[in-house]
């Protein structure tokens, strides 16, 4: 028999959820995101916890929306994409460049990341502002959409209040 959300009584924690490493095994999602200079939130998306970071970039970046200019036509890419050692991978690097985006990611074994911490920065800040929302703090829903639809409207209220003031 099935309620009213169609889930089994026997679901634990919903769809998009995998054993964290950092939590002691416990199932839970992991929020990925695209920000532009400032902070703003371009892109977002969700996956399970035991998803590795560089799985979820390119759904991300072909998710970025056209971007209004002022002048001229609507930009459908960013100029560069700034990146930790997670998305050090050679099918990442081609892809960025295959869509005529500059990737600007440290190499493992080669580079620090100290060097990315002026750019990393601000990705950090807007997932703290994410984290502020209580609702995406710990995901109650089963349901990954409904999840998925609470971190868009999170990032929807941080681009209207930064775009306010």
């Amino acid at each position: 028999m099935r309620d009213r959300l169609r889930e089994r009584p026997g679901d634990e924690r919903g769809d998009l959820t995998g054993p964290n490493r950092l939590d002691r095994g416990k199932k839970g999602s992991k929020i990925h995101l695209i920000t532009e200079r400032t902070g703003l939130p371009i892109a977002v998306a969700i996956s399970a916890a035991n998803l590795h970071d560089s799985v979820a970039l390119e759904p991300l970046v072909r998710s970025i929306p056209p971007i209004r200019s002022r002048r001229g036509p609507r930009r459908r890419r960013p100029g560069r994409l700034h990146g930790d050692k997670g998305y050090d991978y050679p099918r990442l690097r081609a892809f960025l460049r295959g869509r005529g985006i500059v990737p600007r990611i440290a190499r493992r074994g080669i580079e620090s990341s100290q060097r990315l911490g002026r750019h990393r920065w601000v990705v950090e800040r807007t997932v703290s502002w994410l984290a502020g929302c209580r609702r995406l703090h710990r995901r109650y829903e089963r349901r990954a959409d409904h999840f998925a639809s609470f971190v868009a409207i999170a990032a929807a209220l941080i681009c209207y209040r930064r775009l306010t003031n």
